[in-house]
């Protein structure tokens, strides 16, 4: 006889919960990992404004050109803010995320260990029935012996 586990499909979709979770944290920490390098650039992008501003208030640059350089630096300030926002927002993500998953490895760890100890039981349910079954063929035995005998 084969073991059975009655709550098989409770088991299933708990991994299948579990296997969505992960889904759901691998795209949040990409998400994170996408809005991070795109505020990096944006950093980059402003260190670089400000050297050629730098360097250009030391040659004969034009007061309009200056001007114009540091409305884009402006810009580039609010963008920063802006992406400083969505990373932290996407770390807020990838951590939910994270607590959603490892509510679901909890659920699914519960449902397997209930799932093993049903299976350790039916075990020696299977072996005391083999080991009744081997008595029982030795009292017939000896009896039949001891029937022969007298």
């Amino acid at each position: 006889m084969k073991f059975r586990y009655h709550f098989q499909k409770v088991v299933d979709l708990k991994s299948n919960e579990k296997t969505q979770a992960e889904w759901m944290l691998s795209t949040a920490i990409g998400k994170l990992q996408t809005e991070e390098e795109h505020l990096l650039q944006l950093l980059n992008d402003k260190k670089e404004l400000i050297d050629v501003i730098q360097s250009a208030t030391e040659s004969t640059a034009s007061v309009s050109s200056l001007q114009e350089m540091q409305r884009y630096v402006h810009h580039l300030d609010e963008c920063i803010s802006r992406k400083s926002s969505d990373v932290r927002h996407a770390e807020v993500n990838v951590q939910r995320n994270q607590t959603f998953l490892n509510g679901k490895m909890m659920d699914e760890k519960v449902w397997l260990g209930a799932r093993d100890k049903a299976k350790i039981k039916f075990q020696q349910e299977m072996l005391l029935r083999e080991q009744n079954d081997l008595d029982e063929m030795a009292t017939v035995r000896f009896a039949a012996k001891a029937g022969r005998a007298n």
